[in-house]
């Protein structure tokens, strides 16, 4: 009997590592694995890991996939991960520290300092399509120059989880432009670092050999070396693409790699974006100028709290995912007058990193239905505002593919339909950037294109006035936060 050949994608995330086996031939997903991360929290804003946790996890996670493939043959591999963390490598590339996260929000001074040390915001879209969020990882950098020098010096080599993970598989250390893309020192529209931004963080350093030199996204950069073969099970030599960040791994499982729908995911962010034949870049930066994992470009907007809010609301309230389906459904638009503000973990767009969440409009006759209902429209807007920033990027969607956890939920669905005003689709990928990673690598070894996912239903927008209300509510609260005056 013929084993059957697959593709490996391995997908690095904020709260789980998953791994996914798709068929070689029919790009459709064989079996999946799971394993959760740590977080390190603090209330000053930091979001770290030990890169050693993400390891562990890909092993667990690996080993199930296979285990529940039995005969599978793994022709290829791509990583997936979250994007903007900063691993910071010794001269043995041994992580000296927890790597500071996408959702890390310390770095704020040294947005501003980044800023003013290459000459004001406009200079800083115009070396890289991007401006200085507190997300990214130029300011990390930076941060570690500043709050630890004697870390930054022991430091040898700076990269991202995912090509940190790649450098673990392969030994070989490499970037993508996908990825690198959003460091906030790299140039989208000439696809190279930004000597310029380089500089700013540390003229001194020689960043040819601290970052990993630029391979194309559809590349193989390697095999499996024989260690890591043995810890996750696999045979050695087993080829290794480029990979991708997770957004950028997201698209292709979604089909955003032509012109078409722009796409929305629902995961622990919420990110909005679309395919571009040529960098796309927004005059107010607030949406990312990125690059895909294919070739092209990715304009991209991300808000920090999505299902983040949502699960934190059902947390507090001892609501399950049905019960908040069903709290979302029976509650009528606008939950009676009740806003919510949901930056519970600061905001990347707009950028307030130092905002907090807000209820207003709170009365003794609200039941916690209205509070479940405020909280999905609170984020819901926040989605549609960064779809807006997408607009000044040249994004002119008709209809719009949602992915994520969050799109399991048919009232959250029909709840961005009517939000966004435009329709929606829900279409059957399972575990996006982990499927878009496998898909990845069978592109980069067999040269094969994935094909659109099916639609699995489509949501028609709906017009309520109490909506339009609803949304009017947490734009007041929005630029209330922008000002700083809540």
């Amino acid at each position: 009997m013929t084993a059957r050949r697959a593709f490996l994608g391995i997908d690095c995330g904020t709260q789980s590592t998953k791994a996914l086996l798709a068929d070689a031939d029919t790009g459709e997903t064989l079996s999946l694995g799971q394993a959760a991360h740590e977080i390190v929290e603090r209330p000053d804003g930091t979001r770290e890991q030990d890169p050693a946790w993400w390891i562990a996890a890909a092993i667990v996670a690996v080993t199930a996939a296979l285990a529940r493939a039995s005969g599978a043959l793994v022709a290829g591999i791509a990583v997936s991960g979250q994007q903007h963390g900063l691993v910071c490598l010794d001269e043995t590339d041994r992580p000296l520290r927890r790597a500071k996260l996408w959702n890390d929000t310390t770095t704020a001074a040294e947005c501003v300092e980044l800023e003013r040390r290459v000459g004001g915001r406009e200079r800083a879209l115009a070396l890289t399509g991007n401006v200085f969020l507190s997300g990214y990882t130029a300011p990390k950098i930076l941060w570690l120059a500043r709050r630890e020098p004697d870390m930054y010096a022991a430091a040898r080599r700076f990269c991202l989880p995912h090509e940190y993970l790649d450098l673990w598989l392969t030994g070989q250390f490499a970037a993508e432009p996908g990825d690198a893309s959003g460091t906030a020192y790299f140039d989208v529209r000439a696809r190279r670092y930004s000597d310029a931004v380089l500089a700013a963080i540390d003229g001194d350093r020689v960043w040819e050999a601290a970052l990993p030199p630029l391979v194309r996204s559809l590349a193989v950069i390697g095999t499996l070396r024989e260690e890591a073969a043995g810890a996750l099970g696999l045979e050695a030599g087993i080829p290794v693409s480029a990979g991708g960040g997770d957004n950028m791994c997201t698209a292709i499982a979604v089909g955003v790699t032509s012109e078409g729908p722009a796409a929305m995911s629902l995961g622990t962010s919420g990110t909005a974006f679309a395919f571009s034949a040529t960098a796309a870049v927004d005059p107010e930066g607030e949406a990312a100028a990125f690059c895909d994992s294919t070739g092209a470009w990715l304009p991209l907007a991300c808000t920090l709290n999505c299902t983040s809010a949502t699960e934190w609301i059902c947390s507090v309230l001892g609501f399950d995912h049905a019960r908040f389906e069903a709290a979302l459904d029976a509650t009528p638009p606008g939950a009676d007058d009740l806003a919510f503000l949901p930056y519970l973990d600061g905001e990347r767009t707009p950028n307030v990193p130092g905002a907090a969440g807000l209820f207003a409009g709170l009365r003794i006759d609200h039941r916690p239905d209205h509070l479940v209902r405020a909280v999905a429209e609170g984020v819901t807007f926040g989605l549609a505002y960064a779809m807006a920033a997408l607009g000044r990027a040249g994004v002119r969607p008709s209809s719009v593919a949602v992915t994520g956890g969050g799109s399991r939920s048919e009232a959250w669905t029909q709840l961005c339909a009517d939000a966004l005003a435009m329709p929606v689709t829900r279409v059957e990928v399972e575990e996006a950037a982990a499927a878009g990673a496998a898909l990845q690598a069978r592109w980069a070894i067999d040269g094969r294109r994935p094909d659109p996912p099916r639609v699995q239903r489509v949501f028609e927008p709906r017009t309520d006035e109490r909506l339009v209300a609803a949304a009017t509510r947490v734009s007041i609260l929005r630029e209330l936060a922008r000002s700083g005056k809540v």
